[in-house]
């Protein structure tokens, strides 16, 4: 059966709130939230961004959220409004914050009490002209809402202060609309999302990710997994990220459209606390990465749980250590299958299946994706053989938003986006990644450019220069190491990690620094950090 992407994620939502609309689409915290429900607040905030704003269609809206049911309600209501999505990491830095503000041209900002203070302290720097704050609990009942709010705020004492020049709660927002929303003409070549990734360079770049791009990859995963995603029976476990691409796709999208049920999970870092809310319902469907299998599997109350209705877990964002796999299928019963995407390609490009499952790789291409692997030069490399993966298909990205040079970098003429990954393709189609082509280091599934550290470094006045790689970590991740050349000797290690947490979101903050007299070059003067990597390698086996 061809597949139907040429559609919006407006058409796709509606669809399923009318087929679905008594069945549970999100429960945050206890609380659960149904299609019909989320159909209307999510067009009482389309109404509001319509009626009480001045933004139009086109327009970007960023969201800096965690896993909370306001951010469904959010990225609905804006993209119901016309307007583009700005997916923003909560954990981000004051300035990294004002960086994708101000390249993405974002009007107006929707982020949570906890974590505004960032914001609030650039926010004067950019053109964000409307600032929506929401608390933990508002969507929660009247006192349930109260209890969480007061505790957060007052007992807790998690909410910094802070202030914007125009700034309105979400609840207040959701109350303004004195008239229904009005849909607005969207075509399915319309960029949806704005997807912030590093790129080669380190600097961060949206991906223009089109209604067309992301339905495309509903469809294609679907119609993949068709054996594992049934329609409205499945309860999935979505601890990852939502405003990451892979999350957004699985959680916001494929399971959307099918009428099935996400239980968000707010701090997957809080283990026990994570594990209590498995206790409370019958999942069928887990997606996560290596580094949190692992954290679970560490649990003793995990091992206790009823995996009775666990039929499939998803791996995606980092590499699947086969020795976590086995362990999570003898605890669950479960099999993982992993996958393989970039943010580029919206995100899934391939992935194992329930029933066609070869660990080691990340399984054959989604239907409708072609792939191929190219040598230094770009001609096609036969079946066997290691080099750059390549992928054509309609959930290929538009481009870099206003990067027309660094979107003619990545793909070419007839459509074929470079990975930057080295892979090899077997004779029956299964794909195995085998290293990076690009220096990326990747911490718990979350990516780190070493330029873009090795600029921040660069910046304090007693360093004269630094390299930075990623090197293993015991759980199967990568932590950030940087090799320092500074003009005094009395720098210290403290010193150097207290200027990058100024900079840096915590997990790019290098975690080793070692201080040397000068950095391996090649002759035109390079940092060669493939030597530095080779050293560390030599180190860790002697």
């Amino acid at each position: 059966m061809p597949l139907n992407y040429h559609r919006t994620i407006p058409d796709v939502f509606a669809e399923a709130s009318r087929e679905f609309s008594d069945s549970a689409v999100y429960t945050c915290m206890d609380h659960t939230i149904t299609f019909r429900e989320l159909d209307n607040l999510s067009g009482k905030f389309a109404a509001y961004l319509q009626q009480h704003t001045n933004l139009k269609p086109g327009d970007r809206v960023a969201i800096q959220l965690p896993n909370i049911l306001q951010y469904p309600i959010a990225v609905f209501g804006a993209m119901r409004a016309g307007m583009i999505v700005v997916n923003t990491n909560p954990l981000y830095t004051a300035h990294e914050i004002k960086h994708q503000l101000n390249d993405s041209g974002a009007k107006a900002l929707i982020v949570l009490a906890n974590i505004a203070k960032n914001a609030s302290t650039i926010i004067k720097d950019t053109a964000v002209e409307q600032v929506i704050v929401t608390e933990l609990g508002d969507i929660h009942p009247p006192l349930k809402k109260l209890l969480i709010n007061v505790v957060v705020k007052y007992v807790k004492k998690l909410v910094p202060e802070f202030s914007f020049p125009n700034q309105i709660t979400f609840n207040h927002a959701l109350k303004m609309p004195s008239k229904p929303w009005q849909p607005v003409a969207i075509s399915p070549e319309d960029v949806a999302v704005l997807q912030y990734t590093g790129g080669t360079t380190g600097v961060a770049k949206g991906a223009m990710l089109s209604h067309r791009n992301l339905v495309a990859n509903m469809e294609q995963l679907n119609a993949h997994m068709v054996e594992a995603f049934r329609r409205n029976q499945e309860t999935y476990i979505a601890p990852l990220p939502l405003y990451h691409i892979y999350s957004f796709t699985l959680h916001c999208t494929s399971s959307v459209a099918l009428g099935n049920h996400s239980i968000l999970i707010p701090n997957p870092r809080d283990i026990p606390g994570f594990v209590e809310t498995l206790k409370k319902y019958p999942f069928t469907l887990f997606v996560g990465l290596n580094t949190l299998f692992n954290a679970l599997l560490r649990n003793p109350e995990f091992h206790t749980l009823d995996f009775s209705k666990l039929r499939l877990t998803s791996s995606g964002g980092m590499a699947l250590v086969a020795e976590t796999a086995n362990k999570w299928k003898a605890a669950t019963s479960a099999p993982i299958t992993e996958g393989y995407g970039l943010t580029e390609t919206s995100p899934v490009v391939c992935s194992n299946q329930i029933n066609v499952l070869q660990y080691g790789t990340v399984g054959r291409a989604l239907p409708e994706t072609e792939c191929k692997v190219v040598d230094e030069n770009g001609k096609s490399l036969p079946v066997g053989e290691a080099g750059e993966l390549c992928i054509r298909g309609p959930q290929v990205m538009k481009g870099y938003w206003q990067r027309p040079e660094a979107t003619a970098e990545v793909i070419d003429s007839e459509g074929w986006f470079k990975s930057g990954d080295m892979a090899v393709i077997s004779a029956d189609g299964f794909i195995k990644i085998v290293d990076r082509k690009k220096d990326m280091i990747n911490v718990s599934g979350f990516k780190v450019y070493p330029n873009e550290v090795e600029d921040v470094l660069g910046s304090h006045p007693d360093i004269i220069e630094a390299a930075v790689i990623g090197v293993p970590d015991k759980d199967g991740s990568e932590i950030v190491k940087a090799f320092v050349v500074s003009s005094k000797p009395e720098l210290d290690v403290k010193t150097v990690r207290d200027f990058a947490k100024t900079k840096l979101t915590a997990y790019k903050v290098p975690h080793q620094i070692e201080f040397c007299k000068d950095l391996p070059k090649s002759n035109v003067g390079k940092v060669l950090r493939r030597e530095l990597r080779d050293k560390e390698i030599a180190k860790a086996n002697s």
